[in-house]
């Protein structure tokens, strides 16, 4: 079944195990596809508004805010979604809350399997339904990402660098597969090659068009959605757009940093998410990418000289007063086999490692080798499962920084 009349679903529950049950019942369902998770009421109003699900399945007793008042909100802020609340506690008082702040259903937890696919086909026709009817059309984006109506442009996608300071670690295929998982019919996704010798972007989504980086930062000042248009490639399996490398290794020297970065401000304005990959060489394109990026997916491996190269390069984020709560330390190729384990490379950096990627050569190579990422037609492989847990991991940092620059503008 074509992946364009999906009933797209979110799951919100604190537990983590619920969470991951729920989604292996449904990813048997060839008209069901889970596009994201919420561990609070705040992150499913926030996922809400920025995956554009079909249903909402909701639990009711959260930490931070019950799910009958994130109902109320999600059906104050985006109309169309159907919510299906999913409750231990069955009586008939909570039943009808739900209903009163527009629940579309209500089921006993745990719900039978066949019940409760059957109430998310119900709502999903439901949510189909009401969205043909409205006149309004709704744009997902990241939460905080305003969209100008008079041009129809978002005016604060989030930059997305992907970085390692050791080659081979698998920088690319993340970048390119967090893209693809990222992008859906409401949600604007670019890939942007800023390996500008050898860049490979277009190859892992076997494209191979004649334009190029090269073709929009000479006329970075006067660009428009129509120039950008012309030059993007499309890649028609994913949705995703590209923005490719040069052809020739000597054309980079022709791209300087101050172009770069206003084509990356501009690009904001029109995806909800640039995703950026970067040459594990510290040149002045980099610098800048590191500069404007919202966030810096930091991959390492399991060998020591990647991890010396990564406290290198912490170290040198510190002397540059860049913030390192930028930083979103990846393990890439994790194979348990090797005794330097994440939490050893996690206490040695200082950092929190907020996603691990197994080892699965079974699905990546044939992938880069194919040209077609495995978050495409491998979306229950091992790494795949890593991608989604980084994914959501990107996510929600986005929202706490939603959430909390406006808590500090009240403080002020």
């Amino acid at each position: 079944m074509a992946d364009a009349i999906k009933f797209r679903v979110l799951i919100v529950d604190d537990i983590a195990e619920t969470r991951e049950n729920i989604r292996k019942l449904l990813q048997f369902e060839a008209d069901i596809e889970v596009v994201a998770v919420a561990r609070t009421g705040k992150e499913a109003i926030q996922l809400t508004q920025e995956t554009n699900p079909d249903v909402v399945l909701m639990d009711i007793n959260m930490p931070d805010m019950d799910g009958i008042a994130a109902t109320e909100i999600i059906r104050q802020k985006v109309p169309f979604v159907e919510v299906v609340i999913l409750s231990v506690q069955g009586d008939q008082n909570y039943m009808r809350k739900a209903m009163l702040v527009g629940a579309r259903d209500f089921l006993t937890k745990p719900p039978m399997p066949d019940e409760l696919v059957a109430a998310i086909r119900r709502a999903g026709k439901m949510a189909r339904e009401e969205r043909s009817k409205t006149a309004q059309t709704y744009i997902a984006a990241p939460s905080g990402a305003g969209f100008n109506t008079a041009t129809g442009q978002n005016t604060n996608g989030k930059i997305i660098m992907f970085y390692s300071p050791k080659g081979g670690t698998g920088c690319t295929t993340l970048a390119v597969n967090v893209a693809v998982a990222l992008c859906n019919d409401e949600t604007r996704v670019i890939v942007v090659d800023a390996n500008l010798q050898f860049g490979d972007v277009a190859l892992f989504l076997n494209e191979q068009g004649k334009n190029t980086i090269l073709d929009l930062t000479p006329r970075v000042d006067e660009l428009d959605p129509n120039i950008v248009d012309e030059v993007v490639i499309k890649h028609a399996g994913s949705g995703v757009h590209i923005l490719a490398s040069p052809s020739r290794p000597e054309h980079g020297e022709n791209v300087n940093p101050e172009q770069f970065t206003k084509m990356l401000r501009y690009l904001r304005q029109l995806y909800a998410y640039i995703v950026v990959d970067t040459s594990s060489y510290l040149n002045d394109i980099t610098l800048s990418v590191l500069d404007v990026a919202e966030t810096v997916v930091l991959v390492t491996v399991q060998d020591i000289p990647s991890i010396k190269n990564d406290r290198l390069f912490i170290d040198l984020l510190l002397s540059l007063t860049i913030p390192i709560d930028k930083i979103a330390l990846v393990m890439n190729k994790f194979d348990k086999r090797i005794a330097i384990l994440p939490e050893k490379i996690s206490e040695n950096l200082k950092q929190a490692i907020v996603a691990v990627i197994p080892l699965d050569e079974r699905t990546v190579i044939p992938s880069v080798n194919r040209g077609i990422p495995f978050m495409i037609d491998n979306k229950t492989q091992p790494a795949a499962r890593g991608v989604y847990a980084l994914v959501e991991a990107l996510r929600a940092r986005f929202i706490k920084v939603e959430i909390d620059e406006p808590e500090k503008t009240i403080k002020r």
